[in-house]
């Protein structure tokens, strides 16, 4: 399972990143990593520089290891730049969308929210959080799910995140539906990563 049974808020100080919405007053408040002597640490190696990014990147989709190396070798085979590429891989992801629709607050209920089969592609319900969305692939709400309260919250725009939808996508949150309308732009997709050091870790 990708899910990690380590505190949100903890994780996100061993990181460096905000992983919910709940978790940014705490990592602003206390922005280094947690224990005793969390304020002295340093990433002394190349290696550990690049582990931390790989960590990163997997926190933000809460993804596991596995999947991130096949996301990698798809995304090696690619002509355009490996760090790109697997970025673009983990976005197209499902439960990743739902999350950048607005329809979900976090990766984790956006992950849920597949799973317990609330969604469909193209009329079909999938429960595959590792779904990849197709450009023209049309996202929504299952009819039967749509008067649970997550999605009359996320209906009146209560998940809606702070910036722009992001461009790729289409969104109407009155009807929980989305569009994917073309591949993303690495550009646009808001993850906090250099994925260059990602591409290092697993080339080394």
């Amino acid at each position: 399972m990708a899910n990690q049974s380590r505190p949100k808020v903890k994780k996100s100080r061993a990181l460096g990143i905000a992983l919910t919405p709940k978790a940014v007053k705490y990592f602003e408040a206390r922005p280094y990593p947690p224990g005793e002597h969390g304020r002295g640490r340093k990433q002394n190696s190349d290696y550990k520089v690049r582990l931390l990014e790989k960590q990163r990147l997997r926190a933000q989709y809460d993804v596991s290891e596995r999947q991130l190396v096949r996301a990698y070798e798809r995304a090696a085979k690619t002509t355009i730049k490996t760090g790109d590429a697997l970025v673009i891989e983990l976005e197209r992801r499902l439960d990743a969308l739902v999350l950048r629709s607005g329809i979900a607050r976090t990766i984790y209920q956006a992950r849920q929210m597949v799973t317990h089969g609330h969604i469909q592609v193209n009329g079909k319900k999938v429960d595959k959080p590792s779904f990849r969305v197709r450009p023209d692939d049309v996202v929504q709400v299952r009819e039967r799910s749509k008067d649970k309260t997550l999605f009359t919250i996320a209906r009146e725009g209560g998940f809606a995140p702070d910036g722009e939808t992001p461009r790729y996508l289409q969104v109407n949150l009155k009807s929980l539906a989305f569009r994917l309308d073309r591949e993303p732009n690495r550009k646009e997709i808001p993850v906090i990563c250099d994925e260059q050091l990602v591409v290092e870790y697993y080339a080394r």
